[in-house]
């Protein structure tokens, strides 16, 4: 039995339509942009401003730490100057349930939130920020889990609790399907039963206007839900625009070859090893002293990661020539960023989304995902600059990408790749919580296998400038938790300074390294 179940692409796809009643008549009558939000603070035209990043942060499962609060405390200085934060997806460990949204995001970001002193009194599907978070989905925040499963694991969570004994993240409920994100997130015009109540609700909260129509109002303090799963704003002159992209990471089908053949194969034994490493891991586990937390947490680590690795292997192995990929939001990121650029009135653009497609840590930049989301935004960017380049003066198609996944915090820059995704600066921010990764032995350079007429050739595609993930072994062991500021300056183009804060455990201490910032533009 697989423990941990998602959903396929159409079924994500659906399910989060009806959550925001997609195309409603009262939504189309009202010329409503479901895609679009005013995030209205007073303060959105000034060019100079601030921003926090975090990502994969939704865990207490570090038995008597919680790196995710220490990495929260440190933001806490910055709210003041900060207009919101940006998450880039996995808001809540393991499968993203309800049921853990108190402790795993609630408690640790109480003071991001509207009565957040007194948190325990907040529901998930009632919270209203102070300090806008602004998350898009990760993997886990779609999972589930089958229901013989939860059964032992809901019975068995007081137990677990009591013990401090293996995950116990895990208890009655998953995901469902995305909704509990959803029910957390997102403008949940489901749970109106009415045209009427639909309708008052639309002329209350969608009083927004943007070159593309009325939209969601954004209000601090008051209304503070999404429009949609994907969705753009604007800030101080500079488009943000957050994906999902949990729809369009599916591998590219194995060819119907003798060498697709032999590569099933090589997936097919690879899975059986890993599953062999699994059982070894989980005997460790039970062998462990419930007291060793540290070493616990270790041995957890590496079954997640090789565990993942077995989920991408079952993603390409599932794999077949049907296309599932969500076009419709690649062809509306494509047709966004083609206006933003037309528009004289935006100076910068940043994308933010959970799959990084540039990636140097251990268990993903080898990943069937990685590459697939690589490739359909190239594709993207390719679309753009076709339409744009007289524009662009030789800039990038975006300035900044921000992603998560990659448990880790890394700036990496492409080259030229012979594409329009040539000269990205890509920043990973994945260490906001969950268990730090190492990154690859390789090393930074990052190449891929492109296909000409002359066969298949090998080129450089980016380098890795800095990264901060776990290091050392034993006694020299560093594990770093992060999150970032973003300082964006007036002037077009913008210069963005990037500021990383970091917590750190060593030597069975917590630290605060200082680091340089990074500045971009």
């Amino acid at each position: 039995m697989r423990f941990i179940s998602e959903p396929p692409i159409p079924v994500k796809i659906q399910k989060m339509k009806e959550r925001v009643r997609w195309m409603h008549p009262s939504i189309v009558q009202r010329g409503i942009d479901q895609t679009a939000m005013v995030l209205d603070d007073g303060k959105e035209e000034n060019p100079e401003f601030s921003f926090l990043v975090m990502g994969d942060s939704g865990t207490q499962s570090h038995y008597q730490q919680n790196p995710q609060r220490l990495v929260a405390e440190l933001m806490l200085p910055h709210l003041e100057e900060c207009r919101f934060a940006l998450h880039t997806g996995d808001v809540v460990y393991m499968v993203g349930s309800h049921e853990y949204y108190p402790q795993n995001f609630i408690e640790p970001y109480r003071e991001f939130l509207v009565g957040g002193e007194n948190w325990k009194n907040i529901h998930s599907d009632r919270m209203v920020f102070k300090t806008p978070i602004l998350p898009v989905l990760g993997n886990h925040d779609y999972y589930d889990v089958p229901l013989m499963y939860r059964l032992i694991a809901g019975m068995t969570l007081p137990l677990r609790k009591l013990f401090r004994y293996k995950d116990v993240e895990i208890g009655w409920h998953g995901s469902n399907q995305g909704k509990a994100y959803a029910q957390a997130f997102l403008d949940y015009l489901k749970a109106y039963l009415s045209p009427e109540q639909i309708a008052l609700h639309l002329d209350k909260y969608y009083t927004g206007k943007t070159d593309t129509g009325r939209c969601l109002r954004y209000q601090p303090g008051h209304f503070t839900r999404l429009p949609n799963r994907y969705y753009t704003f604007r800030y101080g002159g500079i488009d943000f625009f957050a994906l999902d992209s949990n729809t369009f990471n599916k591998p590219i089908p194995l060819p119907d070859t003798l060498e697709g053949t032999n590569y099933r194969q090589k997936l097919a034994k690879q899975r059986q090893e890993i599953e062999q490493e699994e059982l070894q891991l989980l005997e460790a586990c039970n062998k462990c002293d419930p007291e060793n937390s540290e070493q616990l947490d270790a041995l957890q680590a590496k079954l997640y990661q090789i565990d993942e690795v077995k989920i991408d292997i079952e993603k390409q192995l599932a794999s077949h020539a049907e296309d599932t990929t969500d076009w419709e939001q690649l062809q509306w990121l494509r047709d966004r960023l083609i206006a933003s650029w037309e528009n004289p009135q935006v100076r910068g653009r940043i994308i933010y989304f959970h799959h990084p497609p540039f990636v140097t840590e251990a268990s993903k930049w080898h990943q069937a995902q990685t590459l697939a989301v690589r490739r359909r935004l190239r594709w993207v960017f390719d679309a753009v600059a076709a339409k744009v380049t007289n524009i662009t003066e030789g800039r990038s198609i975006v300035d900044l990408i921000f992603n998560g996944h990659a448990h880790c915090l890394e700036y990496l820059h492409t080259v030229d790749t012979g594409h329009a995704d040539s000269h990205l600066n890509c920043i990973i921010c994945g260490g906001s919580g969950r268990r730090p990764r190492r990154q690859r032995p390789e090393g930074g350079d990052l190449a891929e296998i492109f296909e000409v007429p002359e066969g298949r050739v090998i080129r450089k595609v980016a380098d890795s400038k800095l990264f901060l993930g776990r290091n050392g072994y034993s006694s020299t062991k560093r594990l770093p938790y992060s999150s970032l500021r973003v300082d964006v300056q007036p002037g077009n183009p913008p210069k963005f300074i990037l500021k990383p804060l970091v917590v750190e455990r060593f030597a069975g201490e917590w630290h605060y390294p200082e680091l340089e910032p990074l500045i971009m533009g």
